[in-house]
């Protein structure tokens, strides 16, 4: 990406980013207005409200709050281009014209509903909603802060829920640090609902109960949630938000969500919400679209406020009101449930006015030319300081395609915060590759590229398949690798060549992924095991089917089946990750690519990987060099019996280093789509 011409010469004193890439140098001044602009904003907003995270209480002022001092509940909606509101719900009959709402001077409507009148009608349970009338006409809507939306199961319409529940959620994860437990993450990507193997929604404390424990067996140390915030369309995976302040309810109550967050933290696993701030549904039904009849309240108005691609309404991140939204949602979520970071959704199509859509970024002008959209990065970067002002250690992952420069390095070094990228090209790669690749014809020297290809000093998180992969129109790894077979020759003792092939590669691509990606792992939801089919939710399409919204973990369980034994190769991988810190290693450090035989050799945290991708070549006696002169030991063989090979490697014995053509080098037997990993022991 970098443009043709010489690098430019660093003058001093330069921002920390740019003195780490003098491609930047030209784009400082950009970088510097940037940081101005947050320092501004950041000065105004302590003016008016003390701090950043006194300005992110949205949630506590708006919405339904109790007021234990007045014993009462205020009611309050901003919404300044209503010409009058009305809160409407069972405890007044949905009657439109007994609670209206005062407008104040800042477009804010209120009303107060003292105990004295109301305690006997508006209790736990109770369903409300807020009639809203415009210029345009009216319309009962949801409240913009809800914290519970329910659906009818026969009208399907949903409704405001009050919940105070007798008994609240007692916590008892005081003691977790996220800085404890996860010093690399290992992210396990998962969708509640998905996640039982019945033909159903599944819940929260099923969750927590069922997957969880597997989580923790398998080495894991952080759980990623999908679809938490509700959404009106079970089939849009959880992206199509409505209502931002609401745990969904189709999985079950508040306190059953803190109670898989609890449990997670009592297992030492950090949990991250997949947050979607990059756009909101467009129903004005149950979420905010054209809330007050203006077009332009919580979004942009016109085409602007229309995501092309996504069928969605796009925030104006520029509003104050927008960025008090926003923030306040993610103290919420960090407060209210506990959650340890987020996942953010999208961050691509919020960091360009043209979101990405048909974009190849090619040069560092796109990243701080017209097309950048300031005040979404104004917004990202305030998000960022208050999310790591409210919970030390939280973590932070942004989706970004686009590669920009910075958005992972801390804000006074002139970038945006996140603390890591997701290596969004690993997967795509993979895909292609099994797509459109024979295996004979692999290129090792464009596999390298690809899977070191990222920012010095911003860490990435590598995968070879997340959710998007599992979609409902590709397959997943597993099932472009064995197709049929997966149905057909997954008993453990079949020799199907394909289920073969399948099996070998599916532990080579993940084990390259992990040791060479980046400094955290990902996988999605049942992949560990090479779960055999993609991911559709139950639609028109496929006939309301649960079919393809599930996890079929009794194939894991059953030692007659192969797919137990790629789950066993997961956790070793793991295990070996873990115990020797090898994500907090520095890069890898190639040692050999050889395309003759088609092997790739390289070190990373004083570890060794032999892998060998040839179809049918093994070579007896493979010579390479090695940084140390010494004894060495395999700790993980892919071949091994228990992960379906061949048990063609006797990882019993230690390989002696020996001198050759002034190299030190050893010799191993490197055998056909296999992968080693070694240790020097002396």
């Amino acid at each position: 990406m970098a443009p043709d011409m010489p690098i430019p010469a660093l003058k001093t004193p330069h921002l920390p980013l740019v003195q780490q890439d003098p491609w930047l140098t030209p784009y400082e001044p950009t970088l510097r207005r940037r940081l101005a602009r947050l320092t501004q904003r950041l000065d105004e907003i302590k003016a008016g409200w003390g701090s950043l995270s006194k300005f992110a209480s949205f949630h506590q002022q708006m919405g339904m709050n109790y007021d234990s001092r007045r014993r009462g509940f205020w009611f309050r909606e901003w919404a300044p281009a209503a010409q009058a509101l009305s809160l409407i719900g069972d405890f007044n009959n949905w009657d439109r014209q007994t609670t209206p709402l005062t407008r104040n001077e800042n477009g804010v409507w209120e009303v107060f509903l003292p105990d004295k009148e109301y305690k006997d009608r508006l209790t736990h349970g109770s369903r409300f909603k807020v009639h809203v009338q415009t210029a345009h006409g009216a319309k009962d809507r949801l409240p913009a802060t809800l914290h519970r939306a329910v659906q009818d199961e026969h009208t399907h319409d949903f409704a405001g829920q009050l919940w105070r529940p007798e008994t609240p959620f007692v916590w008892t994860d005081q003691k977790f640090r996220i800085s404890n437990s996860v010093k690399e993450p290992l992210i396990y990507e998962a969708h509640v609902g998905m996640a039982t193997e019945e033909w159903r929604v599944g819940t929260y404390r099923e969750f927590a109960d069922n997957v969880l424990p597997r989580i923790q067996a398998g080495g894991y140390n952080c759980v990623q949630l999908m679809a938490v915030m509700e959404h009106p369309y079970y089939g849009s995976f959880g992206y199509h938000v409505a209502n931002f302040f609401a745990a969904s309810s189709r999985f079950g109550t508040p306190e059953d969500l803190k109670y898989l967050i609890n449990e997670a933290h009592l297992r030492g696993i950090a949990v991250l919400l997949d947050i979607v701030h990059s756009h909101a549904v467009k129903n004005e039904a149950e979420g905010l679209a054209d809330f007050d009849g203006s077009g332009n309240q919580y979004f942009h108005a016109g085409p602007r406020g229309n995501h092309p691609g996504w069928d969605s309404k796009l925030f104006n991140y520029g509003k104050p009101e927008v960025q008090c939204f926003l923030l306040s949602n993610l103290r919420y979520w960090l407060e209210e449930y506990h959650f340890d970071g987020f996942r953010f959704d999208g961050v691509t199509s919020m960091l360009y006015h043209h979101h990405g859509e048909g974009v190849a970024f090619v040069s560092y002008e796109q990243y701080f030319g017209p097309e950048a959209d300031e005040d979404a990065i104004l917004y990202m970067q305030l998000a960022t300081t208050l999310v790591h002002e409210i919970k030390k250690g939280a973590l932070l992952i942004a989706e970004d395609m686009s590669g920009l420069p910075g958005l992972c390095r801390p804000i006074a070094e002139g970038g945006i915060g996140f603390d890591y990228r997701l290596g969004m090209g690993i997967p795509d790669y993979w895909i292609k590759l099994l797509k459109h690749t024979p295996d004979e014809a692999w290129n090792l020297h464009d596999l390298w590229h690809v899977l070191t290809n990222r920012r010095a000093g911003e860490k990435t998180v590598a995968y070879a398949e997340s959710h998007d992969q599992a979609l409902v129109g590709d397959k997943t790894l597993s099932h472009w690798l064995l197709d049929r077979a997966i149905y057909e020759h997954m008993q453990a003792a079949d020799p199907d060549p394909i289920a073969e092939r399948g099996i070998a590669l599916h532990k080579l691509i993940r084990l390259l992924t992990l040791s060479l990606g980046g400094e955290a792992y990902l996988n999605f939801i049942g992949n560990e095991f090479g779960h055999p089919e993609w991911v559709d939710f139950p639609r028109e399409g496929n006939d309301w089917s649960y079919q393809f919204a599930r996890r079929q973990w009794s194939l894991a369980n059953n030692p007659d089946l192969k797919f137990q034994q790629l789950l066993a190769f997961d956790h070793a991988q793991l295990a070996l990750a873990r115990k020797h810190h090898l994500l907090a290693s520095s890069a890898a450090h190639q040692l050999n690519i050889d395309s003759t035989n088609q092997v790739l050799v390289f070190e990373r945290g004083g570890l060794l990987f032999v892998f060998n991708f040839h179809v049918s070549r093994s070579v007896p006696d493979y010579h390479f060099f090695v940084p140390k002169a010494g004894r060495y030991r395999v700790l993980l063989s892919t071949d091994a019996p228990e992960f379906g090979g061949h048990n063609r490697i006797d990882t019993s014995l230690t390989y002696e280093t020996f001198e050759e053509e002034g190299l030190e080098k050893l010799s191993l037997y490197v055998t056909n789509r296999t992968a080693l990993v070694l240790t020097r022991v002396g």
